[in-house]
């Protein structure tokens, strides 16, 4: 869904990025990138090999984008919006590990009907 509007806060650009993500295969790839990501993060952390830190960018790209191109077939948000869509994609992952996340698809979808 490409709306071509300016997105000026973060709570109106989620309900935006969650449409973006109707697909559940879509953020399950989200999830696992973000998830792979995360425990790259603390292996790095932990074991101090900046290896970890350099797949971080890989890993969690790598699952979206693989999600929005042969799933989803859309852009994604990350070229136009790329701190609204970093911070969305950790919102998501909360949502998706919550139980919440279908709740949440359904009201985007309606604020982004009446909009």
């Amino acid at each position: 869904m490409e709306t071509g509007k300016k997105y000026t806060d973060f709570n109106s650009f989620y309900q935006y990025y969650l449409t973006e993500h109707s697909d559940n295969k879509n953020r399950m790839l989200h999830f696992t990138g973000t998830l792979i990501l995360i425990l790259f993060l603390l292996a790095g952390i932990i074991t101090g090999r900046w290896i970890f830190f350099a797949l971080i960018p890989v890993v969690g790209y790598g699952f979206a984008w693989v999600g929005h191109y042969f799933i989803e077939r859309n852009k994604p948000a990350t070229f136009t919006y790329p701190l609204y869509s970093l911070a969305s994609d950790f919102v998501m992952f909360w949502h998706i590990l919550t139980g919440r996340i279908n709740q949440k698809l359904v009201e985007a979808k309606k604020k982004i009907e009446h909009s």
